[in-house]
């Protein structure tokens, strides 16, 4: 096990997400690292179910993070302006809510969470 404390977040590839979901996860959860799995559009991927390969790589990375690093909080950003997923905001709530959905299916003992990263790059859990 590593040392330190680890959070685990899936968020989209979009740089401008980045900084803002690793600060506010590390302060939320005194956290000392943040595992970040990356896709384009990440929570339409995992609501959608639809590409195994990609889902199963993503679940992959979330066990490694779990089992080698001790996370116990795996966040599941959407964002503004998501090149990856260009859907309004209620669409990606939505998508939020299905994706964590999923997360739980894989029975793991972690807080799945939802975030939101507004248009000032602001980030709301919701």
């Amino acid at each position: 096990m590593a040392e330190g404390k680890f959070v685990t977040v899936i968020n989209c590839m979009d740089g401008r997400v980045q900084l803002p979901v690793i600060e506010f996860l590390k302060k939320k959860y005194k956290a000392d690292y943040v595992d970040v799995i990356t896709e384009p559009g990440p929570i339409k991927i995992l609501s959608d179910n639809l590409n195994n390969t990609l889902v199963e790589s993503i679940k992959h990375r979330v066990t490694i993070s779990i089992e080698k690093h001790g996370s116990k909080v795996i966040a599941v950003a959407g964002h503004f302006d998501c090149a990856g997923n260009p859907v309004d905001k209620d669409t990606q709530l939505n998508q939020l809510d299905a994706a964590v959905k999923i997360i739980a299916g894989w029975n793991f003992d972690v807080e799945p969470i939802r975030l939101w990263v507004d248009e000032n790059w602001q980030v709301h859990p919701i």
